[in-house]
């Protein structure tokens, strides 16, 4: 049976959130091609006698038939280059029906170097996937979001990510397969060592803002860096993060690692609290996997105003602390 290859996206071990979607999003393509879903993790020894069995039973659970394990010292951590040969050597081996990936930095990367290696093309930030005989016709993300674009792919081995988001990472209903595992060891040169990650820098440890079940942003309208005090209030009551728009960030008040947009982070939260905030395209776009969207402003026709689930239309300096102390007030009550 021929079968969807999913480039598992992970950290030391630990799949990304996008590596999930794309695993989901392959049961769809499987399910119309009558073909099986396989994952294909890369790292070394030390990394899969430690993370091996817990690599597997994910990938299992979200719908893989098979785990080709890719084994080379030099994949011991991610580099570009190194990814991109080890998935062209699999390619070369396994004969897959297509290859799909996150369309995170790292996927969107090793994606691009599979592309480059086998002189295939590559369509990137995918929303939704049609698989024919041929052409597939496929939609998917330009221009960072603002527009969707219709394209048609006609190739012997079609080469996609998906868009961060844009497919909710399910796990496969009832109990989960029995995935066999199969391992490779790619022949990687060592010019391939020119691009691996030498050494790290914590910038944030727990949930991040790209992670975070509530986030609580602020734009323009805050007024300042000291009025971002009663959002960080609320976002710790919910045990959510602060995020703000670029008009912030331009204005010094929150550093850029806080900024939610095309040029800031993507979110996709349970709930998005945008405090004064107008809505440009750019923020949109940054914004729009949220489940919900409270707008919290005093323009009714704010362009998030008119995209959000939910709006308050009054000063957000009187309604976040309003909400912070209906929160504590049930709380102590429950409490009491």
């Amino acid at each position: 049976m021929s079968s969807i290859a999913v480039l598992i996206d992970h950290d030391r071990g630990v799949p990304s959130g996008g590596a999930l979607e794309a695993l989901t999003a392959a049961r769809t393509l499987a399910t119309d091609l009558d073909a099986a879903v396989a994952a294909v993790v890369l790292g070394d020894s030390e990394l899969f006698e430690t993370h091996g069995a817990s690599l597997v039973a994910i990938c299992a659970s979200y719908g893989a038939a098979v785990v080709h394990r890719g084994r080379n010292a030099l994949l011991a951590d991610y580099g570009p280059d190194a990814w991109g040969a080890a998935l062209a050597a699999f390619v070369e081996g396994s004969q897959p029906a297509a290859v799909v990936a996150a369309g995170t930095d790292r996927g969107a990367e090793a994606m691009a170097q599979l592309a480059a290696r086998t002189d295939l093309p590559l369509v990137a930030n995918c929303v939704n996937v049609v698989p024919a005989n041929d052409p597939w016709e496929i939609t998917r993300i330009q221009w960072g979001g603002s527009l969707l674009e219709d394209v048609t792919l006609a190739s012997s081995l079609p080469l996609l990510t998906i868009a961060p988001h844009s497919v909710g990472a399910e796990p496969c209903e009832g109990d989960p397969i029995d995935a066999v595992v199969a391992d490779f060891s790619p022949d990687l040169g060592t010019e391939v060592e020119r691009t691996l990650v030498r050494d790290r820098v914590t910038l944030t440890e727990g949930i991040t803002l790209s992670t975070s079940p509530v986030v609580v942003s602020g734009g323009r309208g805050v007024g300042s860096a000291e009025g971002f005090a009663p959002l960080e209030e609320l976002a710790e009551l919910l045990g959510g993060r602060v995020g703000c728009s670029r008009a912030v960030t331009n204005n010094g008040w929150r550093n850029h690692a806080d900024q939610v947009g095309q040029t800031g982070t993507r979110i996709a939260p349970e709930i998005y609290i945008a405090c004064g905030i107008s809505g440009a395209i750019q923020h949109w776009v940054g914004a729009m996997g949220s489940k919900n969207i409270l707008a919290v402003n005093i323009d009714p026709e704010a362009n998030m105003v008119t995209k959000a689930g939910y709006a308050v239309i009054a000063d957000l300096h009187e309604v976040v602390p309003a909400i912070s102390d209906e929160i504590r007030r049930r709380r102590d009550r429950r409490s009491s």
